[in-house]
């Protein structure tokens, strides 16, 4: 019974998993490659998501960016971007988001990842904001400590 238990969890774990990379690969993977980004006109994302994610403020953040789009110009890693993202949020449900989330945020270097919940996700969908205020929440962030 326990073998069971533990294969059905492992099983749960990689299809999670697995169903996070297939909606990054379909809905993001176009412009953010392989997650790396392209210097200058896409910004990367592999080594970010799971630090910004280590604050309940940068999950939100996280949220409202693939909610409501993101744009102008940023700065990441010393290479500036003017870089403008649309949103997902008729495209993609609660629990595709948190599944994408969660895949980038385990491609970082966090020993624990952090793992996002479609609960969280549509917390976060009932308030919607324009892109220029997902831009600001962006800009208060990097104020108290500096995004990656």
């Amino acid at each position: 019974m326990i073998l069971l238990c533990l294969g059905t969890f492992s099983l749960a774990a990689c299809s999670g998993k697995h169903e996070g990379a297939a909606r990054y690969r379909t809905n993001c993977g176009i412009c953010h490659h392989n997650g790396e980004g392209m210097k200058g006109e896409i910004p990367p994302l592999i080594g970010r998501i799971d630090l910004i994610a280590s604050s309940a403020e940068g999950r939100h953040y996280l949220a409202d960016v693939l909610l409501n789009g993101l744009n102008g110009p940023l700065d990441i890693r010393g290479v500036h971007y003017n870089f403008s993202m649309p949103s997902f949020r008729t495209r993609l449900s609660d629990h595709e988001i948190a599944s994408i989330l969660t895949y980038l945020a385990a491609r970082g270097d966090s020993p624990t990842p952090p793992v996002f919940t479609a609960d969280e996700i549509a917390a976060v969908r009932a308030h919607p904001l324009p892109t220029s205020a997902v831009a600001e929440e962006r800009r208060r962030l990097d104020q108290i400590h500096r995004l990656p």
